[in-house]
């Protein structure tokens, strides 16, 4: 892996450990005697639901979603594709989704419209990540690691064409990379 290709480190491996630490003792005590199922955007948030997860202090179950708007470009293109959809009934369960990064919103205000048509008790959203100045919908995380400049991000589950996921930290790539 080329790590020449990251201009900074912005969220070092021990921040991430803290961000998990801290989210996952206030999702233990904002879910106490619910019905949690916490849902994993794929790929991106697989590093961070995994190790968040184990920081929850509380019986869960675990399912995955992957939604496509990017494809290999470096903007979302609006346009929402589900590749894989959740395996169970959601009704009456209390659903925590789990991002990698939110930046315009687009992609995880069509998964919360559509997981909403399924009767849950309830939705919530822990993102990494938060680009606030990007957003362009009307949706705030209820549980965010840490805002991030707008600049493109990779490692800990975030890529550039599939690559740089396994980066232990969150670095910016350099912009002759991606340009």
């Amino acid at each position: 892996m080329a790590y020449q290709d990251i201009e900074k480190v912005l969220v070092s491996e021990e921040d991430l450990k803290e961000i998990n630490k801290r989210l996952g003792a206030q999702i233990t005590k904002d879910f106490a005697d619910k019905n949690l199922l916490v849902v994993g955007i794929l790929k991106g948030s697989i590093y961070f639901m995994t190790d968040l997860t184990r920081y929850i202090n509380l019986p869960c179950k675990i399912d995955f979603l992957a939604v496509s708007s990017y494809g290999s470009g470096t903007t979302s293109s609006g346009a929402v594709r589900i590749i894989k959809d959740i395996d169970i009934n959601l009704e009456g369960y209390d659903i925590l989704i789990v991002e990698d990064i939110l930046d315009s919103g687009r992609t995880l205000n069509y998964v919360c419209n559509m997981l909403k048509s399924r009767n849950p008790a309830s939705i919530s959203i822990a993102t990494l990540l938060d680009k606030p100045e990007r957003r362009v919908v009307d949706l705030t995380p209820d549980y965010v690691g840490c805002d991030v400049p707008d600049e493109f991000v990779v490692g800990y589950g975030l890529d550039y064409d599939q690559r740089y996921r396994n980066l232990p930290y969150i670095g910016q790539l350099k912009r002759e990379i991606y340009e």
